[in-house]
């Protein structure tokens, strides 16, 4: 009986071992630039939680010695700290996503309605699904035709897909958001939003809040959109940005907030990036740094940069009582 009971903790002990080198070695095999690395790192969780429940299983039926379980649980941890790694290193890596969502509006009425929507309903709700933080603007100069502008940043297109169906579920959202959602047709919450979906610059994979989000204090975005006349000529500009001018942008005050390659949206092709400042006076002292440097100085004269924008469009904004950036 003894000997029987030796056998079954052997072969427990073999198949904890066993299970944990089969799931350790393919740690290294994980390709964290590959876009299925998420995947499998979510078939590596799968893995961890089935040897824990291994482990858990044959402890209880006594067929493991205390120091048995100390090492099963040290491989675990193992394991866990370098999922915990391995999804950092793809988050890092891996540029975001942006929504550009842009509300057009006919009374001071409307831009209330959508101002209260995002700051009581729709933020938390996307906080809640780990969307953050969230951007909410309007033009500098007050108008009762102001424009609302919504800057969303997703870590990946599956999360932005998956947005409405959450909203859909979300209790509180939906009871948050019921006088938005439910105007009638003769008083609707805008007259139409357009939605752009953009994806971020290597120069800068993450979106930056400016040095004022904290306190709240005035401050002033400037949204840039800059047309080609080609596809070929949008993606030159989005490597000239990425060979010096985002840099520089930092180095001169402009606190760029974001830089989206258009993938989805109107008037393309484009790109769109906002950069910021304290004031507008102070704005125009950091674009003059910006163009009085040798380094722009030397991109713009660089033959190979040639004609790559077409139009310029920019835009001054206010953040709103919604915003989080």
């Amino acid at each position: 009986m003894r000997e029987s009971h030796a056998q079954s903790a052997d072969s427990a002990r073999l198949a904890i071992d066993q299970y944990s080198s089969n799931f350790l070695g393919r740690c290294p095999r994980i390709p964290p630039r590959e876009s299925n690395a998420n995947r499998e790192l979510e078939c590596l969780n799968r893995h961890f939680s089935s040897l824990l429940e291994l482990t858990n299983h044959h402890y209880k039926r006594g067929l493991m010695k205390p120091l048995n379980v100390l090492r099963s649980v040290f491989l675990v941890a193992c394991a866990a700290l370098f999922i915990g790694a391995q999804s950092n290193a793809i988050s890092a890596d891996s540029p975001q996503y942006f929504e550009l969502r842009v509300y057009t509006t006919k009374s001071a009425d409307q831009q209330k309605l959508i101002n209260d929507y995002w700051q009581d309903a729709a933020v938390p709700a996307y906080n809640r699904m780990g969307i953050s933080p969230i951007g909410v603007f309007t033009e500098l100069e007050d108008s009762p035709t102001n424009h609302i502008y919504v800057l969303i940043p997703y870590d990946s297109p599956d999360a932005y897909a998956a947005v409405p169906e959450k909203l859909a579920t979300d209790a509180d959202y939906q009871k948050a958001a019921s006088d938005y959602l439910n105007t009638p047709k003769s008083a609707p919450a805008y007259v139409r939003f357009e939605s752009s979906l953009l994806v971020a610059f290597d120069g800068m994979k993450h979106l930056a809040v400016p040095p004022s989000t904290a306190e709240k204090k005035p401050w002033v975005f400037e949204l840039r959109m800059y047309q080609s006349h080609s596809e070929s000529k949008g993606n030159n500009k989005v490597k000239m940005f990425n060979s010096g001018e985002i840099p520089l942008m930092q180095k001169v005050d402009l606190s760029p907030v974001f830089f989206g390659q258009m993938l989805v949206g109107a008037e393309m092709p484009n790109l769109v990036y906002m950069v910021s400042s304290e004031n507008k006076e102070a704005h125009a002292v950091h674009w003059k740094a910006f163009f009085d440097d040798p380094i722009w100085k030397k991109l713009i004269a660089d033959p190979q940069y040639k004609d790559n924008v077409s139009r310029v469009i920019n835009t001054f904004l206010k953040r709103t009582s919604a915003s989080q950036i």
